[in-house]
């Protein structure tokens, strides 16, 4: 659908069945890899798998920036949509999570026994609350500097077409940050390094903010990546540790299917932003964010989960 380059309210209804779709198979990973063993370094990776496709993304469409037919670059995502479709049929078969579980030598999810219904059970959690918004900021920041960044660099940076490499720098840090970050994490306890890492990261953005060089943006922002990539895997192990482990599937499913409308909430708001006030209300608006993200996350519980 968005490949042939049709109509603007064609492409809008292709991007909500593309975004359905990311949505879902998004929910359904963390919840499967949640219930792994050592989930914390398995998020890791798994997160630093769509780190490393973000990062490829931007120079493949800043190269079909510059042609007729740009829309062309759509068919590369088309094609590794087929792939991934093909991928997950033959890993996992149509067979249920137990099922996989019991086949890797894993125990199988804890069943509650209670009869009150599930779903009420998991949105009269407080804590699912509380880290969903979290998810749904911290995800619309990712999102809005990855993309929005660009502009900000052309229009005040005097950055040219190649300013799409930044937003590729940014998901590079992303990347590395997820991955090689896992050891840190460890060793000064997930919830501590949360904050340390969104406090710098606002520093960084306050350089963006106030220092008019191109050089140090483009630095910056790759840094900032590197900060905030170890954030989404952390939030999804730290669910392990506070939620209810039979509930945990449904409760991670939708703490990743809400974070995901991030993606779309605040690269709008962005938007409504920028026309009114300039590019430049970029970095105020997300220091705001990531600012909010550090009162989110004091909320949150210390206590580990009781089963």
């Amino acid at each position: 659908m968005l490949s042939p380059g049709g109509p603007f309210p064609v492409m809008c209804a292709a991007f909500c069945f593309a975004g359905f779709g990311i949505s879902l198979q998004n929910a359904q990973a963390n919840g499967f890899v949640g219930n792994l063993k050592n989930a914390q370094t398995n998020f890791g990776f798994l997160h630093g798998s769509y780190g490393l496709g973000a990062f490829i993304a931007p120079l493949v469409a800043t190269n079909f920036a510059t042609k007729e037919r740009w829309y062309f670059h759509y068919l590369i995502s088309a094609a590794i949509g087929v792939s991934n479709t093909a991928i997950l049929a033959y890993v996992f078969r149509l067979k249920n999570q137990d099922d996989i579980m019991a086949e890797a030598g894993h125990a199988a999810c804890e069943v509650d026994n209670t009869r009150e219904n599930k779903y009420r059970q998991i949105f009269g959690l407080k804590t699912v609350h509380l880290l969903s918004i979290w998810s749904l900021i911290y995800v619309g920041v990712e999102v809005t500097l990855g993309g929005w960044i660009v502009t900000f660099i052309e229009q005040k940076r005097g950055g040219g077409a190649s300013a799409g490499y930044i937003s590729s720098g940014f998901f590079g840090g992303l990347m590395l940050g997820r991955v090689a970050l896992i050891w840190l994490n460890r060793k000064i306890g997930e919830r501590r390094i949360m904050f340390i890492y969104a406090l710098l990261a606002i520093q960084l953005e306050v350089t963006i903010w106030v220092v008019p060089s191109l050089i140090e943006n483009a630095l910056a922002i790759a840094c900032i990546g590197f900060l905030l990539g170890p954030m989404y895997p952390i939030l999804m192990s730290y669910c392990t540790q506070v939620l209810p482990k039979w509930l945990l599937t449904g409760c991670v499913g939708w703490i990743g299917g809400f974070g995901q409308a991030g993606s779309a909430v605040l690269p709008f708001a962005t938007g409504l932003l920028a026309s009114k006030f300039g590019i430049g209300s970029l970095q105020p608006f997300v220091v705001s964010m990531m600012s909010t993200m550090v009162v989110l996350w004091a909320f949150v519980p210390r206590v580990r989960r009781v089963d």
